[in-house]
């Protein structure tokens, strides 16, 4: 009861004028997320802390209406919880395989999100922020995606342990510790662009 008591109050703490939205997102997730094969059959139990909260810290380096694209989406992780948390941000799914891009349309479809289909390296878009969650190393990361930056953008990596070993092969990554109150630690490698 008392997990329960907490992750009610973090979906109020961190989604206020979206809660309906990201509950009907994990209700869809551990549905035809699971039936499509985009999340495993297991992670139903553990979706808020495993992928929605774990999508949340990146959005402490994310600026005040920034544009943002999340590249590799998937099942729209992080950038579903990102738009949801963040109603201040615009963002632009990018997923290059049609049955992510099918679910993702149906996820968005009352979201003012846009979801295009193909690889980071086809688009010419730009934005002021570029965000991943387990795509890819930083270094290849940062190869697919630094085109879709504007100027001064920054390029922003969900990671896990990995991030130092990561951050180290790219000159200028860093690596951001991020503890958002009643949430596990955060790993974010981000590198800005023209720094």
């Amino acid at each position: 009861m008392e997990d329960l008591v907490s992750r009610e109050t973090l979906i109020s703490r961190y989604f206020p004028e979206r809660e309906s939205e990201i509950r009907s997102y994990v209700d869809l997730l551990v549905g035809d997320g699971v039936l499509k094969g985009l999340i495993g059959p297991r992670e139903g139990e553990r979706i808020w802390e495993r992928h929605i909260f774990n999508s949340l810290p990146v959005s402490a380096l994310i600026p005040q209406g920034a544009s943002v694209i999340d590249i590799g989406s998937g099942a729209g992780l992080p950038g579903i919880p990102l738009a949801l948390a963040r109603p201040d941000i615009s963002l632009t799914l990018i997923e290059p395989l049609q049955r992510r891009v099918d679910f993702l349309i149906e996820a968005c479809a009352h979201l003012p999100i846009t979801v295009l289909r193909g690889r980071a390296q086809d688009f010419k878009i730009r934005a002021e922020v570029v965000t991943a969650r387990a795509v890819a190393p930083f270094e290849k990361l940062k190869a697919m995606s630094w085109h879709l930056l504007d100027k001064k953008g920054y390029l922003l990596a969900i990671k896990g342990h990995t991030a130092p070993a990561e951050a180290s092969l790219v000159v200028g990554a860093q690596v951001h510790e991020i503890q958002l109150e009643g949430l596990e630690l955060g790993r974010v490698i981000s590198l800005q662009k023209g720094a």
